[in-house]
């Protein structure tokens, strides 16, 4: 990617424009993800996250300011320039994302009172676009990929660093139109519908005069206002990574949605214990399944468990660290961290020829999901008698050990 993004610098023009960023975004990122071909059955887990995404956005957007003025208030100071300029930006955005510019555009000022017919904010017209695709109604699915993918862009856009807050709302909006366009064609060619049926899509970005376009230029000209010649470079690196975190989104739900074609599907997961001294890898799916027991040594330690058979486990470094912890009839092999205690994995009593790995030591972001079974490890010999065959516990009584 380095050598790609290079190949720009030599010609660089001295304000960085809207056109020169497309260029560089589709020469690092390449076509976009949603460009690529789909099945009804991958548009129909895809569509849901795209809603609460569009729902959240303008959301966040005017939420962006807060702390900003905030800061102000508290240090009794006047407001910078740089702050006036990204908010009056992101209030026409979420100006025009809840319906309000287009009902002004048409109707002129007797229209300022069907700003209340919320059906126009743009997330509802996609949600009538996807819901008419689908043949059903949908709601929008906050994901644990979406909900991250939420939190970082409103990280960004709330920066106090007026360069940073730039980058986002720049490559929020060109990353947008190249999004939106692709997802467009992508629908029409799975489900065979008219492109202009499709109100959100013909109004962002149909046309001879897309309304894309113009939030494009528009966060475009913060550059000249907020960023010096000198600082370009940190600029494009700030604006890189911020389309990067929104072209991730959408790779990250592309891969959840074939892994939902196949839910026994793999991954590895990756853990470690609170210190990091022992790190490990586990194979399981995206969505967990979990056992929460109430049992003595549950209790106190937190665990959260997830059975697997012994192949699915590996430790990457830190076996040293490792030490073991017995009790009563010796058969769960406890193993803890000896230098910050975290047990992260352990043989049960249960299945001592598997593993029961603490679910609250793994990376969440490749975790989508995590369902969760209680077991009354109190009365372990009656809870295990009654549960499913495959539920099998991996815990202690504490009357029993």
């Amino acid at each position: 990617m380095t050598s790609q993004a290079s190949r720009f610098t030599p010609d660089q023009p001295p304000q960085i424009c809207c056109e020169y960023l497309t260029e560089r975004s589709r020469a690092l990122f390449g076509p976009h993800p949603f460009a690529a071909e789909m099945s009804e059955d991958q548009v129909h887990s895809l569509l849901p996250e795209y809603l609460a995404m569009s729902q959240a956005f303008p959301y966040l957007q005017a939420g962006s300011q807060r702390d900003l003025i905030f800061d102000a208030m508290d240090h009794n100071r006047d407001l910078p320039r740089d702050i006036e300029l990204t908010s009056v930006v992101a209030n026409f955005i979420c100006w025009d994302e809840t319906g309000g510019y287009g009902q002004i555009v048409e109707g002129g000022k007797a229209a300022l009172p069907d700003i209340l017919v919320t059906e126009n904010f743009h997330s509802n017209l996609f949600r009538k676009d996807a819901s008419q695709l689908l043949g059903r109604a949908i709601r929008p699915n906050y994901s644990a990929t979406t909900k991250r993918y939420l939190h970082s862009l409103y990280a960004g856009l709330s920066s106090n660093d007026p360069l940073v807050r730039c980058a986002y709302m720049v490559a929020f909006e060109l990353h947008a139109a190249d999004m939106i366009q692709s997802l467009w064609t992508t629908l029409v060619k799975t489900f065979k519908a008219r492109p202009d049926d499709l109100e959100y899509f013909r109004s962002h970005v149909g046309g001879e005069d897309p309304a894309e376009k113009y939030h494009g230029e528009m966060t475009s000209r913060l550059i000249g206002e907020l960023v010096p010649a000198d600082r370009n470079d940190r600029f494009l690196d700030e604006f890189d990574l911020a389309y990067r975190l929104n072209v991730q989104w959408c790779r990250d739900l592309l891969r959840i949605v074939s892994l939902k074609a196949d839910e026994h599907s793999e991954i590895e997961h990756h853990g470690r214990c609170h210190c990091g001294s022992v790190k490990f890898y586990v194979k399981a799916p995206r969505d967990l399944s979990a056992v929460r027991c109430n049992c003595s040594i549950c209790q106190m330690s937190g665990f959260l468990h997830l059975l697997v058979p012994r192949n699915k486990v590996g430790i990457e470094c830190g076996e040293e660290f490792l030490t073991a912890y017995q009790f009563n009839k010796n058969i769960a092999r406890h193993t803890f961290c000896r230098i910050c205690g975290v047990k992260p994995f352990y043989r049960p009593r249960s299945n001592p020829s598997g593993f029961s790995v603490n679910i609250r030591c793994l990376d969440n972001r490749t975790i989508e999901r995590i369902r969760i079974s209680e077991f009354d490890g109190e009365h372990w010999d009656q809870a295990f008698r009654s549960m499913h065959q495959d539920l099998e516990s991996c815990v202690e009584d504490k009357t029993q050990e």
